[in-house]
Parts: C-alpha cells; structure tokens; sequence
C-alpha cells in the first residue's frame, strides 16, 4: 500500500519540482517531547513534501499566470496549497490529513516540525549542536538546519501529508545521507546559518546539483511585501 500511495503522489508531485518522502509518525514522535508529537498512531503512514528549485518554474510561475486575481496571501504557501488539495482528490477512498509548515496551534507551536519530519524520513539531515563533538559557541543559542544531499541547503520543507486510515509496520527507516560529514565543516555550516544567514553561503556547504535561479534568489530575498510586483500581482493582492 505505501509503495502505491509513494508512486502516486512522486508522479503528481514530480512534474511540480516536489518530492515526498515516507516516514511513519513514530519514527518522529520518538525524537520529540509528547508537546510535539503528532496525534496519531506510531504506524501511521505520513510524508514530508520539500520544494526543489525546480519548483519555481514548474508550479509557481504557471500557478500566478492561472490564479493571478485568486492569490490573496503567500503565492509560494498558496501554490502549495492548491496543488495539494488537487492531491488529495487523487485518493477519494483514503482520508488525507494536511499540515502546512506555516501553520501554529492554539498554543502558538507549529503544527509540526519541519526539519525533524524530514530527517526521519531520510529526506535531508538534520545538522544540530549536538552533532558538534567542540562545541565553539559557548552561551548563544545555535539553530539547526537541514542539508539535502542533492540540493544542499536550495530546498525548503513545505507541508506533511497524513494518512491516518494506512498503517505500515513493516516501513524501513532510511537514514539521511550526512552530507556534511566532518567536524570542520558542520561548525562551517552551523557558524553560516546562525551569523550569516542572509547572505545565503550555508547552502552551499556541500557541491549541489542544482541550485535556485538568478530570479528566484531574488524574489526569496525580497520582503514578503514587496514579492507581489515582482510576480506581476498587484499589491491589493496583499
């Protein structure tokens, strides 16, 4: 059943510069405090949906081009948002549960967390402190940040997809490729997404396959405001 439900979504979401990865809910659960867990059963089939490069113009640019007087938030969030619920009707026979990486509970947490969804999915690894045997940084607080063995940091973790009726005991866990493998370079890595961030060198820590273009750089360093006029929108779109 996971394998059918894996080649249906990777052909949908393929040609949208998507990809989805396997995980069951207790592989992440078991990894988190229980004010984190996701409520369902530890067999629970569930997978992370990451945006690739080619996401921009495979789905992004077409989807302003057909929706351009529809988009009244985030065109990235809201593109996402739409492929994905036409997703959900390729399963008419399964209940499937959506979360965004933007959304918050009641509590202000997030809905899930992104990065731990895709390191226990094998989807990309999950670089942290702890994975720094001399810690340098003494009292400052240090993110961790996901490295894609592919993409390298040129990616982003967009939604989860729950199917709460499936159930896959037997599942593999695939580890994450480490990537960024020496002590040297995951201080590198770490020291350029926490200090250095906007100048966006941590993405390329590792050789990438592909990266994302001139345009797109731009447009995600832009102030989410000031987006719109770049896609053509106007900014009552806002």
């Amino acid at each position: 059943m996971e394998r059918r439900v894996a080649e249906q979504l990777r052909g949908a979401l393929s040609p949208l510069g998507l990809e989805a990865h396997a995980f069951k809910v207790g592989w992440y659960n078991a990894v988190l405090q229980p004010a984190f867990h996701l409520p369902y059963p530890d067999d629970t089939l569930a997978f992370v949906v990451l945006s690739t490069p080619a996401m921009f113009d495979k789905a992004l640019k077409p989807f302003v081009n057909k929706e351009r007087l529809k988009i009244i938030r985030d065109p990235v969030d809201q593109c996402v948002s739409h492929h994905l619920a036409r997703l959900k009707e390729k399963f008419p026979d399964q209940r499937v549960d959506v979360m965004f990486d933007y959304e918050m509970l009641p509590s202000r947490k997030p809905k899930f967390l992104a990065q731990t969804a895709a390191h226990v999915s094998g989807a990309a690894y999950y670089y942290q402190r702890k994975d720094v045997k001399l810690d340098p940084w003494g009292k400052k607080k240090i993110f961790g940040v996901c490295i894609h063995p592919k993409y390298g940091g040129w990616f982003a973790i967009r939604a989860l997809l729950l199917f709460p009726d499936i159930e896959v005991p037997f599942l593999e866990q695939p580890a994450p490729v480490d990537c960024v493998s020496t002590e040297e370079k995951r201080i590198e890595l770490l020291e350029q997404f926490n200090f250095h961030w906007q100048d966006g060198r941590y993405r390329d820590i590792i050789e990438v396959k592909e990266r994302y273009s001139e345009e797109q750089r731009v447009y995600f360093a832009t102030p989410p405001a000031e987006r719109f006029r770049l896609l053509g929108l106007s900014q009552e779109a806002q």
